[in-house]
């Protein structure tokens, strides 16, 4: 049985704890500082979630080049 879009949607408590986890790891981290000094000003007024998610997206983009 496949699941409907709005059920594959939903985020589970164990998700949302798992995120906050991660996300808080990599904002600690020395390569996230250094990336959020070099982008200073294209950061500016993005939530520190946006700004996690922008580097991921970023770091992944690098590697699979």
């Amino acid at each position: 049985m496949t699941p409907t879009p709005a059920a594959s949607n939903r985020q589970f408590p164990a998700d949302t704890e798992i995120w906050y986890s991660l996300k808080s790891a990599i904002a600690t981290s020395s390569g996230f500082q250094r990336w959020q000094l070099e982008r200073d000003a294209q950061l500016h007024g993005l939530r520190l979630e946006q700004q996690v998610q922008k580097y991921l997206r970023e770091t992944l983009e690098t590697l699979a080049y």
